[in-house]
């Protein structure tokens, strides 16, 4: 499966639900108090994020999706930090405004990394003018494709079952990340992200994986829901349809903190629903972005570099081997996020530490390495007809496991001049005693904006030698 980085631009969504404060009051903690036996901390920042259904939209934004959200907060500081925070990072915000409620907030105390303590300051369950917030969410239908419903139990989505049937009758996609175990208020959406827990809290334990199915699968069954996705932490996620499983490894190397990890997963999920990207597809991404965000402190979101970085750094079911093409997409995507891609080929028969080092020295001139490699018909016109000892599939096999090769692709002709001049990297990189003039394809190149880069390799290292000195030794 090729996945590429995705245009999250067009994605437009509504996010609803619990609306909420985090804050963190972070110092050293290096003495116990003489008044109980509790540490004293020494608070030395003090930094306000968003929480809650505000961290779903957040994420969203962060990924340059357009996205609303709508909640109930009170008239008071807290909601307009919440307010501040948000429309600063593009986020339109349409909240039903209570002036006798207070404002969910949750305090952390933090000393070393660590957390102490939470105080929770809230009015809850929440009562608003729930007619109003309906109001709200039908008004903004038009111009968006996809509902996300964060539910924290705090009250925001009492009545939660009229939005999803309001939403369905409009055509829009329905996304739940549910609360409780009463899943009939959930009837109907189009899809719900509880964690393991969640899930076992509503359908009982359960043994194995194969008796997890089957219970997700009746869930989905009795409530007209036609797609699951279970968070199942170190287990990784797994995607339940009525006729069709998927799963996969949990991705995240250090477990940090997983305060708001869910919001990145269906934040992500959302964006490629709204984008009619595949589910698994979906999730591939879901899971590479969950993964990111435990590796930070507190309520975090991953941004478009970390989510194309993780991208590049599963070689299973990215980049690698490409068509033509893939390769067309895969170089505007890039473009599109100012990666500067950086080019060169080959016959590359027998990989060896010259090569190595020649294609390291080129991906350190940019962001992006791609090597074009001539197939076995025109190595055979350059080389002769011994070779190639290897074949096409097997050199660029060796090829694309580089760490620092990140597409590789194939070309009949003599030159790779069409090719360059086809795909217009912004560099060339070519090793020997050339100048820049001589170098097939780069006056296409230099005439688009881009350059040719000349690199020596390294002494005594070819092909040719270690044929010859394999020869030798027979």
């Amino acid at each position: 499966m090729l996945v590429t980085t995705p245009e999250f631009e067009s994605a437009r969504i509504i996010v609803m639900g619990d609306v909420m404060l985090d804050r963190y009051w972070s110092g050293q903690a290096s003495r116990i108090s003489p008044e109980a036996p509790v540490p004293v901390v020494k608070v030395k920042t003090i930094e306000d994020r968003i929480g809650g259904a505000g961290n779903v939209a957040l994420n969203i934004a962060k990924l340059g999706g357009k996205v609303t959200l709508l909640g109930v907060v009170g008239d008071d500081a807290e909601s307009e930090i919440l307010r501040e925070l948000l429309e600063a990072e593009g986020v339109v915000c349409d909240f039903v405004v209570e002036k006798s409620l207070r404002s969910i907030c949750k305090l952390r105390v933090m000393a070393q990394h660590q957390q102490l303590i939470r105080l929770d300051f809230e009015d809850t369950p929440i009562k608003f003018d729930q007619d109003a917030l309906k109001k709200a969410l039908i008004r903004h239908f038009s111009g968006n494709d996809v509902v996300v419903f964060s539910d924290y139990g705090k009250g925001t989505l009492a009545d939660v079952s009229a939005y999803i049937i309001a939403a369905k009758q409009a055509g829009i996609k329905v996304l739940v990340d549910p609360k409780g175990v009463d899943y009939q208020r959930y009837a109907q959406a189009d899809l719900i992200t509880p964690n393991l827990a969640e899930l076992q809290a509503v359908v009982g334990a359960c043994e194995n994986d194969q008796q997890l199915i089957e219970k997700g699968r009746a869930l989905l069954a009795q409530y007209q829901i036609p797609t699951l996705l279970l968070t199942r932490g170190e287990a990784g996620m797994t995607l339940i349809e009525n006729d069709q499983v998927h799963s996969l490894p949990a991705q995240a190397k250090d477990v940090f903190d997983v305060t708001g990890a869910g919001d990145t997963v269906i934040a992500v999920m959302a964006l490629g629903v709204s984008l009619d990207m595949p589910l698994v597809e979906s999730m591939y991404l879901a899971n590479l972005a969950g993964g990111i965000v435990v590796g930070k402190l507190g309520t975090s979101t991953v941004s478009m570099q970390e989510l194309t970085r993780a991208m590049h750094g599963d070689r299973d079911s990215l980049y690698g081997i490409v068509s033509e093409e893939e390769l067309v997409k895969l170089f505007a995507r890039a473009k599109a996020h100012d990666e500067k891609i950086i080019m060169t080929n080959g016959c590359f028969d027998l990989l060896h530490a010259g090569h190595v080092t020649y294609l390291e020295q080129a991906k350190g001139l940019g962001d992006r390495l791609c090597v074009a490699v001539n197939s076995d018909a025109s190595v055979k016109q350059l080389k002769g007809e011994s070779r190639p000892i290897n074949g096409l599939q097997e050199r660029m096999t060796v090829l694309a496991a580089l760490a620092c090769v990140d597409w590789v692709v194939a070309f009949t002709e003599e030159t790779p001049e069409r090719l360059y001049c086809a795909l217009l990297p912004d560099v060339i990189v070519k090793g020997g005693d050339y100048s820049p003039e001589q170098v097939a394809g780069g006056d296409c190149v230099i005439k688009a904006g881009g350059e040719v880069k000349i690199l020596q390799f390294v002494d005594g290292q070819s092909t040719t030698a270690m044929i010859n000195k394999a020869r030798m030794t027979e």
